[in-house]
C-alpha cells in the first residue's frame, strides 16, 4: 500500500511511534548494550554476556522478563532494576533510530501534500520523547505534532483523539490511524476514525 491508496479526503494521519514509525528494538537494543556496559564497571561482569542474555530474552519471552531473566541467569542485584528503568528513560543512544523506509515516504508524501501528522503515543512520555528527538527524521520533525496519552488516559481510551479534533478543527471522516496492536483498532473504532494496519505499508 501507497499514500496514493489511502483516501484522498483524509486530512490528518496518526500514527503510534513504536514498531509504526520505527522498530522499537532499535531502541531497546541500544540500551541493553549500554546498560551491560555500565554493569561491567560494577559486577564485573562480561558486558557482551549481558547484552546476549538481554537480547535473547526480548525476542524469545518480550521485554518484560528482560531483567528477571539477568537475575536468575547472571545473579544480577535487584537494586539495578531501577537503574534499567532510568537509563530507558535517559539514554543517549550510539545510533540514530531509523524510521521504515516506507514510513519514510509515506510521512514526506504526506507532507508534500500539506495533510497532518500526529504522533499519539502510549507509554512513560519521558521515555517516548526521548526516543523521538534520537530519531532521524529527515527534516519532518517540524510537521510533527506530537500526543503523550499518559498526560490524559493511555489508549484505548479516546482523550487523545477527542482532544486533537478539538484542537485542531477536525471532522472524524477526515482522520485516518496507522496502528499495529488491539489497543489503537479499539482506540480508533471507539472514536469513530478510519484505520489501517502498518503492515499493508511494510
Amino acid at each position: 500500500m501507497k499514500y496514493t491508496d489511502i483516501d484522498s479526503r483524509k486530512q490528518a494521519f496518526i500514527f503510534e511511534l513504536d514498531d509504526v514509525l520505527y522498530p522499537e528494538k532499535d531502541y531497546l537494543f541500544q540500551v541493553y548494550y549500554l546498560f551491560a556496559g555500565l554493569l561491567e564497571y560494577t559486577t564485573l561482569i562480561d558486558a557482551k554476556q549481558t547484552t546476549d542474555v538481554m537480547v535473547n530474552t526480548y525476542i524469545n519471552e518480550g521485554k518484560e522478563f528482560v531483567f528477571d531473566r539477568l537475575k536468575e541467569k547472571l545473579n544480577i542485584d535487584e537494586k539495578h532494576r531501577g537503574n534499567l528503568k532510568h537509563l530507558m528513560v535517559t539514554a543517549k543512544l550510539p545510533l540514530k533510530l531509523l524510521l521504515y523506509q516506507n514510513m519514510l515516504n509515506l510521512l514526506q508524501d504526506i507532507v508534500v501534500d500539506r495533510k497532518k501528522i500526529f504522533i499519539v503515543t502510549n507509554g512513560d512520555p519521558a521515555k517516548q520523547l526521548n526516543k523521538i528527538k534520537q530519531t532521524e527524521w529527515h527534516g519532518l520533525e517540524q510537521y510533527l505534532i506530537v500526543y503523550f496519552t499518559d498526560e490524559s488516559k493511555p489508549k484505548p481510551d479516546t482523550d487523545a483523539i477527542d482532544m486533537l479534533i478539538k484542537e485542531h478543527n477536525l471532522q472524524r471522516r477526515d482522520i485516518v490511524m496507522i496502528e499495529n496492536a488491539e489497543i489503537d483498532r479499539l482506540c480508533a473504532e471507539s472514536s469513530g476514525i478510519d484505520y489501517i494496519n502498518v503492515n499493508e505499508f511494510l
